[in-house]
């Protein structure tokens, strides 16, 4: 699922006011037939293209062509799958806490499988699953912890990438900077990539990309 900043019309505007598991589930599947619309179209979401863009920039290529089986989690309607696509990523999965939303990623046809997830209590997939992972707009006021940012480099293999995108509401709170620090003082992973920019422009709300590549090789 995706966050949204903290006023605004429609559903955008109750986001940063969920609490608990059960609020965020009914306010996702309540949204997702109008999100894409709201989000994308009207304030110009701009993070997917920039996560896309960032992950791409750092994983490896194939004749131009990034390659690799990605993970994007808390994929929502796809937004982030159709940015990853168009990125040239083509062996992509996904997961999302809602069901309504997991439907309308299927729709967009980018994912090779797709399943239900709440990150904040794990991932039912196997350690080094993926080469890479993407987190576009998870980070965010009542919905997966910063600490969730170590079950997500779980999952991708050693040396594999893994690109957030967060807006800068949660950014300044400053709890996900020290869960960064904290991952490469343990030697977990590395901060390869930082960029603050568009995140919902529309709305004039800014945010961050950052890639991660897990320790080793």
């Amino acid at each position: 699922m995706r966050d949204t900043n903290e006023s605004g019309p429609g559903l955008l505007g109750h986001s940063y006011a969920l609490e608990t598991g059960i609020e965020t589930l009914a306010h996702y599947e309540a949204w997702a037939d109008t999100y894409d619309e709201e989000i994308s179209e009207e304030l110009g979401y701009a993070q997917p293209v920039r996560c896309a863009a960032a992950l791409s920039a750092v994983v490896n290529t194939q004749h131009g062509t990034p390659t690799g089986h990605v993970l994007d989690v808390g994929c929502g309607t796809g937004l982030s799958g159709l940015a990853l696509e168009q990125a040239g990523f083509t062996n992509l999965d996904g997961c999302d806490f809602s069901a309504p939303m997991l439907d309308r990623a299927a729709a967009t046809g980018v994912y090779q499988q797709l399943f239900a997830a709440d990150l904040n209590e794990g991932l039912d997939v196997p350690d080094e699953t993926y080469d890479a992972a993407a987190a576009v707009g998870v980070f965010s006021f009542g919905h997966i912890q910063p600490s969730a940012l170590r079950e997500i480099l779980r999952v991708v293999r050693l040396g594999g990438a893994v690109v957030i995108g967060l807006n800068d509401h949660y950014w300044d709170l400053g709890t996900f900077q020290s869960e960064v620090d904290a991952i490469e003082t343990d030697g977990v992973a590395n901060l390869v990539f930082q960029e603050h920019g568009d995140h919902l422009p529309g709305a004039d709300i800014q945010g961050w990309v950052v890639v991660l590549v897990r320790a080793g090789d």
